[in-house]
């Protein structure tokens, strides 16, 4: 065996190569709001039903993450946080993940159209397009609202398990996709304060890249107050309950309180201190969408046990 085989075979790709294209972390977010979206809704679904629903819509989630590491495969080149990505290394090819992308986005929409129903299997289709499309595409390059208006891919999947139970769109799921969707920019705007030189190198107009810092603060704080307001607006719908409440109205407090330090740093302490409080909200706020769906299941099963009306 010549040295030039090994060297192939070394650069071969790997299940976990093509796997990563599916950015499982995303996924998990991805799978845990539908399920808790279509456990908490008024209908229903048979259990082998449901299983079939969130396993297409985390297929068409994963298949999303592929077409946008295809498209993005420059950018991802540069930026220190996704340069060990598949195409970047080498592992997997541009063509390679643009095939599994389209492949998996035409199986999971027509999959969950036969499993429940074609309004949740539209509701899919609509999300892939808006993230490889209108977000990766056109957005994410173009306007520092890139994340304002692409955070509504990432919102839409508590929605389409929504629909994939009852067939429509209600307060309930609009307030669910509200929540991620208003939680989005806080979330990255947080983390572009500390990594601002990856969207810079990457030639990604970033808040943070555009309008500088202080106007990126100023942003989060305004999108907090927002976000607590719908958050808590959750809480007394039927999705919603004592749990969640409670639950939400502490969280809340806390990230509020969280933007609020956010607003009040100047750049020369948040330099000299190494950004601990903006890396303090960003993790927060990696646990803070977990938290309120897991209340919404909570409640979910305390009125299934009969423990609340």
């Amino acid at each position: 065996m010549t040295d030039a085989t090994i060297l192939d075979r070394q650069h071969e790709a790997q299940f976990g190569d093509y796997f990563a294209l599916l950015k499982p972390r995303v996924m998990t977010l991805v799978v845990f709001t539908a399920l808790v979206g279509m456990l908490v809704a008024p209908v229903a679904l048979h259990p082998f039903l449901g299983f079939c629903a969130i396993l297409f819509i985390a297929v068409g989630g994963g298949a999303a993450g592929a077409l946008n590491m295809w498209w993005d495969a420059d950018i991802d080149a540069v930026m220190r946080r996704t340069s060990k990505r598949p195409i970047p290394t080498g592992r997997v090819t541009g063509r390679d993940a643009l095939s599994i992308g389209l492949a998996l986005s035409g199986f999971a929409v027509v999959m969950l159209g036969l499993s429940t129903n074609w309004a949740a299997a539209a509701l899919l289709a609509f999300t892939i397009f808006f993230y490889a499309v209108v977000y990766s595409m056109w957005l994410k390059r173009s306007t520092p609202q890139n994340i304002v208006i692409g955070g509504a891919a990432g919102a839409f999947p508590p929605m389409i398990g929504w629909v994939a139970a009852t067939g429509s769109v209600n307060l309930e799921a609009i307030l669910m996709f509200a929540l991620i969707f208003l939680w989005t920019p806080p979330h990255f705007w947080a983390l572009a304060l500390f990594m601002r030189s990856d969207y810079d190198d990457a030639g990604v107009p970033m808040l943070t890249v555009t309008h500088g810092r202080r106007a990126t603060r100023r942003h989060i704080f305004v999108y907090t107050l927002v976000l607590a307001a719908f958050a808590v607006w959750l809480g007394f719908t039927s999705a919603g309950g004592p749990a969640y409440l409670v639950a939400a109205i502490a969280l809340n407090a806390w990230f509020v309180k969280g933007a609020w330090d956010i607003l009040r740093r100047d750049e020369k302490t948040a330099e000299a201190d190494g950004y601990i409080v903006e890396k303090k909200f960003f993790k927060f706020s990696l646990l803070y969408l977990f938290l309120h769906f897991g209340a919404l299941l909570a409640d979910a099963a305390f009125r299934a046990a009969g423990m609340i009306a």
